[in-house]
C-alpha cells in the first residue's frame, strides 16, 4: 500500500467545502457563547425539596441507604424550612418515619391531626415562610402491613381506601398544608379529594397527582427512610403500574386532569423520562418528575467511590429532567442544588 493511501492528503479548501461554513463548535468554544444559546436552564424554582420527620426534639439521624439525608424532628424539619426559602427553594415534601407502635392495618394514624406531618405543617406555617409544603397522601408509612391502601386478605381495597385518603387529605390541609400529593395509586382518588377538599371550603389546595408511579425497584432507600422496607409484605404491583407500559401511563394522566388535578408526576424519574416527555407533549400540563432515593443513592455511591464527578451528575441528571419537559423535579439534591446555582451567579 502506498503512503498516499495510508495518510491522504486533506485540503483546507475541502474541508471548507465539505463543511460548507456550518462550523458547530463556533458556539460552544466559549463559556459565555455556550450560555448564550442554551436551549434548557435549572433554576432553584424547578426543585421541591423532600424531607423526612421523626418524632423527638433536635433530631437529625442519617439514613444509612442515603449519604447526607437525615430524618429530623419538628423543629429541626423548621430550621431547614428557612434554610429552604433562603436559598429560594419553592417547596418541601414532607414524609413522615412512624413509630412502629403506632402502626395498625388501616393506618388510622394518617387521620391524627397531631401526627408528626400535621404538626410540621402548623410549626412551619406559624414562620409565615414563602414557602410552599406539599404532603403524601397515602396510607404506606402508617400500616402495619406497609401497603398504600386498606387489606382485606391479600387484596388491596380501593374504593374504601379512597375514602380514607380523602379524610388524610382534609387532616392535613387542615394543618397547612399547601399541595396534595396522591402517591396510593388507588382509581378515583383524585377526583374524590377534590370534591371533599371542595366541599370542606379548601378550594384553594392544590393537588399534584401521582399520576404515573411504577412500581419500581428504586424505591428502597426511601422504604427505609420511613420504615416500611421492614413492613412490606408482598409488593405493590396490583395497584402501582407495570414499568413496561407507556400508553397506559397517559390515560392516568388523563383520568387524573379530568378529576381535577393542578399537577401530574412521573415516579421514578431518569428511568421514565420518555414518560415525561409523552405526559408534558400530549398534555402540556405543569408536569413533575421525582428522582427518587435509588437514583440519588446511585449517584452518591459512584461519586464516592470516584467513579464519577457526583456534582457534575448531579447537575446533568437534573438537566434531563429539564429536557424531557418537566416544569420542575422533587430532588434530595436540592439544598445542594440550590447553593450551587446561587454562587454561580
Amino acid at each position: 500500500m502506498s503512503a498516499d493511501h495510508r495518510s491522504p492528503s486533506i485540503q483546507q479548501s475541502q474541508i471548507d467545502e465539505i463543511l460548507g461554513g456550518r462550523r458547530m463548535r463556533r458556539n460552544r468554544r466559549a463559556d459565555w457563547s455556550r450560555r448564550l444559546v442554551r436551549e434548557t436552564v435549572l433554576s432553584v424554582d424547578d426543585l421541591i425539596w423532600p424531607i423526612f420527620l421523626i418524632e423527638g426534639s433536635g433530631i437529625r439521624q442519617p439514613v444509612p441507604s442515603m449519604p447526607g439525608v437525615e430524618r429530623l424532628s419538628v423543629d429541626e424539619a423548621v430550621r431547614d424550612a428557612v434554610k429552604a426559602e433562603a436559598l429560594g427553594i419553592p417547596v418541601l415534601a414532607l414524609f413522615p418515619y412512624t413509630d412502629d407502635a403506632l402502626r395498625d392495618a388501616t393506618g388510622s394514624e394518617a387521620l391524627n391531626s397531631d401526627n408528626l406531618v400535621c404538626r410540621a405543617c402548623r410549626e412551619i406555617k406559624k414562620l409565615g415562610l414563602n414557602i410552599g409544603l406539599m404532603t403524601d397522601v397515602a396510607l404506606d408509612p402508617y400500616t402495619s402491613h406497609g401497603h398504600d391502601g386498606l387489606l382485606s386478605g391479600d387484596k388491596i381495597l380501593n374504593d374504601e381506601t379512597v375514602a380514607q385518603l380523602c379524610r388524610q387529605a382534609l387532616t392535613q390541609v387542615d394543618a397547612g398544608a399547601d399541595i396534595i400529593g396522591p402517591s396510593d395509586m388507588m382509581d378515583g382518588r383524585v377526583g374524590a379529594i377534590r370534591m371533599a377538599l371542595d366541599d370542606a371550603g379548601m378550594r384553594d389546595a392544590q393537588i399534584m397527582s401521582y399520576s404515573a408511579k411504577y412500581a419500581s425497584a428504586f424505591y428502597g432507600p426511601f422504604r427505609d427512610a420511613i420504615g416500611t422496607n421492614a413492613t412490606l409484605i408482598g409488593d405493590k404491583r396490583t395497584y402501582q403500574m407495570d414499568s413496561a407500559n407507556t400508553d397506559e401511563a397517559l390515560r392516568e394522566a388523563e383520568l387524573d386532569i379530568a378529576e381535577g388535578a393542578d399537577m401530574i408526576m412521573v415516579k421514578p424519574g431518569l428511568p421514565y423520562l420518555d414518560i415525561v416527555w409523552r405526559l408534558k407533549d400530549t398534555f402540556r400540563m405543569p408536569t413533575y418528575a421525582y428522582q427518587v432515593s435509588g437514583e440519588f443513592a446511585m449517584i452518591e455511591a459512584a461519586s464516592a467511590n470516584g467513579w464519577i464527578d457526583g456534582e457534575r451528575a448531579m447537575l446533568e441528571s437534573l438537566m434531563a429532567f429539564k429536557r424531557a419537559g418537566a416544569d420542575g423535579i422533587l430532588t434530595y439534591f436540592a439544598p445542594r442544588i440550590a447553593d450551587l446555582l446561587a454562587r454561580a451567579k
